[in-house]
Order: C-alpha cells, then sequence, then structure tokens
C-alpha cells in the first residue's frame, strides 16, 4: 500500500476549510483513493503547515492514477489559484 501525504500553508489562512471540504469531496469520486483524511493545524506555529492531507492507494500505480485524474486537477488547480504551498511525502507501507 502507498501513503501520500501532502503539508499546505495558505497565504490565507480562512480558505483552509473549504480546501478541507474539497479535498475531503474527492472521497468516492476517485476510484483508486482508498482512505483520505484532512486535517487543519490547530497550533498556528510558525513551522506549521495550515492542513495535512492522508490519502492510502493499493498501489503506485494507483496514485499516479489519482495525480492526473481529471477531479484531482480540479482541486489542484483550486489550491494553486489560492496560492497554496504545499510538501510532499509518499512512501510505502
Amino acid at each position: 500500500m502507498i501513503r501520500h501525504i501532502v503539508f499546505m500553508k495558505f497565504l490565507d489562512f480562512s480558505v483552509a476549510q473549504e480546501a478541507k471540504e474539497k479535498l475531503l469531496s474527492m472521497q468516492g469520486q476517485i476510484p483508486q483513493l482508498q482512505d483520505i483524511e484532512v486535517g487543519i493545524d490547530f497550533s498556528r506555529t510558525p513551522r506549521s503547515y495550515d492542513l495535512a492531507l492522508v490519502t492510502t492507494f493499493n498501489t503506485k500505480e494507483d496514485l499516479e492514477s489519482y495525480r492526473v485524474h481529471p477531479y484531482h486537477q480540479e482541486i489542484v488547480a483550486w489550491l494553486k489559484a489560492n496560492n497554496t504551498e504545499t510538501k510532499v511525502v509518499d512512501y510505502e507501507i
């Protein structure tokens, strides 16, 4: 199995809740997505990112299919339009 984690920092923190809702809406829309969890940071320290996305896939190929899926790409475009900085970690579990 594959775990895909994305940390996001927003230029305007007020979009964090909307981002969470958009990300969670991927459940059931992208067949390769096995599990999804989204959390908004409450500590708000200088080291913190604003939001964490944790997703699970069966294979590396499923992760790649997710990356190019049109529904995912819509959300990525929205995130980019909202000046989102991201960091990603992918690993096998």
